[in-house]
């Protein structure tokens, strides 16, 4: 029992490795964002749709939930996009670090769709990030664009995360995934068909290019979001989330190793960083804590 916890251990942190990866190869990956991510979704549906096939599992969703992927498909392309672009207008460090206001914009978004009111706590805390985050822009100031395209992505993250919290409860997450995938990529291919996006250069990408994507599409979206699934089954969301906030400094530390001269910033930009990263722990921590006192409370009314 011990050592089958041990490999879920092992294998979340391995996930978690891989989504600061992701970042890693938008940095290589030489072709614009919005490309970059119809390829990704394109070739994350075909992975996808072969895993069901394999499964034999059905691919049939109701009316709502059409428009309901739709929707939240055309908000994963466009936070992926400009998670993208971020990272080619500043780098990997600057993108993460300022992704991570996701959870502060979870507190804000999620009252509204759950019905609850916003917490003095939230607030306070929301304030330190911001606190950080100016610190970031202030010092490092040629990378704001960048920072700006990152909170644009962070808040469509999160808007997209509330509203799977809702979606999750009707419908199973590999459905969710992939009709939301699906979706987003019609959206995309739409757009390039618009302004004649579509070319024989579009497909003329580099043997790295097409090695990057594949990874991209294979490893760091299909099999991460199935696997990460998986563990929830296993570890506790506790746990989950303490690996989940080291993402960013997994993927600064790869990328500094990559990147060498380009990923070092002013070190007032990591004073800042560690103000955001920080914040977000100690939320979690605290929610957590929130969380274990209510189903305490729960347990023993139930016992009277």
């Amino acid at each position: 029992m011990q050592e089958n916890k041990l490999k879920n251990y092992l294998l979340l942190h391995f996930i978690v490795f891989i989504w600061g990866f992701t970042a890693i190869l938008g940095a290589l990956i030489t072709i614009d964002a919005i490309p970059l991510v119809w390829f990704r979704m394109s070739l994350a549906v075909a992975f996808l749709i072969i895993y069901f096939i394999i499964k034999n599992k059905s691919f049939k969703i109701d009316t709502k939930g059409v428009v309901k992927f739709f929707i939240t498909g055309i908000i994963i392309a466009l936070h992926w996009i400009f998670f993208f672009k971020a990272i080619k207008v500043s780098n990997v460090s600057v993108a993460l670090v300022t992704m991570s206001t996701g959870a502060f914009f979870t507190s804000l978004i999620e009252p509204v769709f759950f019905k609850r009111r916003i917490k003095t706590i939230e607030i306070f805390l929301g304030l330190l990030v911001i606190v950080g985050l100016y610190i970031i822009f202030n010092f490092e100031s040629q990378y704001k664009l960048g920072v700006i395209y990152a909170l644009i992505s962070s808040f469509l993250g999160a808007l997209f995360a509330v509203l799977n919290g809702l979606f999750i409860k009707k419908y199973s997450a590999d459905t969710i995934s992939l009709y939301q995938l699906f979706f987003g990529a019609l959206f995309i291919t739409l757009y390039l068909l618009f302004i004649n996006g579509f070319s024989k250069e579009l497909f003329m990408l580099q043997i790295s290019d097409w090695v990057y994507l594949f990874v991209l599409s294979s490893i760091c979206t299909a099999y991460a979001f199935m696997a990460s699934v998986k563990i929830m089954k296993f570890i506790s969301p506790y746990t989950v989330m303490l690996t989940v906030n080291l993402e960013p400094i997994y993927a600064i530390i790869l990328a500094l190793f990559i990147f060498g001269d380009k990923e070092k910033m002013n070190p007032a930009f990591y004073l800042g960083a560690f103000i955001v990263l920080f914040v977000v722990l100690l939320n979690g921590i605290i929610k957590n804590k929130a969380l274990i006192k209510k189903k305490f409370k729960e347990k023993t009314v139930r016992k009277k």
